[in-house]
């Protein structure tokens, strides 16, 4: 009897977490976010509150004002002065803390989740400023709409139907090479939400001729790819700074203090003492960018930095977030089971020697 009254109590609380499954499982509120841009006139969506962002515009090239925050500077002796290092163990190739943006990343550890505002306005930097050079093959136009992507509205379960994603990806800067049916000739079209985010450039060749030969990488896992994930993009980003006296660059290079490289084969003073960094073929992206978020935040390139990378951090993994909140749900149902099934077989085999 009581063995039956525990095996009754055991399927309760197992039925009971996994209830609890949906519950936990589902999409984190965010917070109120900036107006939502009026969609195509043939989708006529009912009015929403739902967090959105308008369809970038392309980016005009004035100087900005100061930012709040200086990226750090280098010393002849191979410091790097000014940093706010982030304490953990990433490191750049330069042998120094990465970066870390104030807040952190709240999107990091086991329950970490995206702010919907930070990744509209973290695409609006890629989308106005990075997808001058770079694409995101991997990612395509519907993804933004779906359940914990920038764009995602409940109202539109099927983010192919989602208005706003329909109309960043007909006015997106990069088109999508078709053929003409009348001529046979490729010609640039407006994409469609299952199109992929492609970059500026037909092929590498292409990129390569456009960038000095330089080959602008792929963003689309580009946090996966590189150690230190968001913290270093935001470094690198971020790392732009003088060179100091006694390095020379090169022609069509430019010195980051967070770029993986080696600069001894540049320095003119003790080789034990070289900077740390290396070059790259990529000038500061964030140096004359003007991009105005649609929630009012001040664009800063602190603040640009810090909000590329999160949009990029989660274009690597856009269900990292739902993935995160299911194994909340499982691991204590599959610790609640556990038990039953020990408290079983110590009932089952109580009378039996072994």
């Amino acid at each position: 009897m009581r063995f039956a009254k525990l095996a009754l109590a055991g399927l309760l609380a197992t039925s009971l977490a996994a209830f609890g499954i949906s519950a936990i499982a589902q999409q984190p509120a965010t917070s109120p976010a900036a107006e939502q841009p009026t969609p195509p006139a043939d989708a006529q969506p009912a009015p929403t509150d739902t967090p959105t962002m308008a369809v970038p515009a392309p980016t005009t090239e004035t100087v900005p004002a100061q930012s709040a925050v200086i990226a750090p500077a280098a010393d002849a002796s191979g410091g790097h002065g000014g940093e706010e290092a982030a304490g953990g163990e990433a490191h750049a190739a330069g042998g120094h803390d990465l970066l870390e943006p104030v807040g952190g990343w709240p999107h990091e550890g086991y329950f970490g989740t995206f702010d919907q505002n930070q990744l509209q306005r973290g695409f609006k930097v890629y989308s106005e400023v990075c997808s001058v050079c770079h694409g995101m093959k991997l990612l395509s136009f519907r993804n933004l709409g779906e359940q914990g992507g920038p764009f995602y509205d409940p109202r539109y379960p099927n983010p192919n139907d989602n208005p706003v994603v329909k109309q960043i990806a007909a006015t997106f800067t990069n088109q999508i090479p078709t053929v003409d049916p009348d001529s046979g000739d490729m010609i640039a079209s407006p994409a469609k939400t299952s199109d992929r985010i492609l970059g500026p450039f037909a092929n590498d060749i292409a990129a390569r001729a456009g960038n000095g030969g330089a080959l602008p990488p792929d963003l689309s896992v580009i946090t996966k790819a590189r150690h230190g994930g968001a913290g270093y993009i935001y470094s690198l980003l971020m790392g732009y700074t003088p060179p100091p006296a006694g390095l020379t660059v090169a022609p069509g290079q430019h010195y980051n203090a967070y770029m993986p490289g080696d600069t001894s084969a540049s320095w003119a003073g003790d080789p034990r003492h070289k900077p740390p960094g290396g070059f790259l073929a990529m000038a500061w992206p964030l140096e004359y960018a003007e991009v105005t978020f649609d929630d009012g935040t001040a664009s800063t390139q602190e603040q640009m930095a810090h909000d590329v990378s999160v949009f990029l951090a989660w274009a690597g993994d856009p269900k990292a977030v739902a993935r995160k909140q299911m194994g909340a749900a499982v691991i204590p149902y599959l610790l609640l089971l556990s038990l039953l099934v020990f408290l079983s077989y110590k009932r089952l085999w109580r009378n039996v020697e072994h």
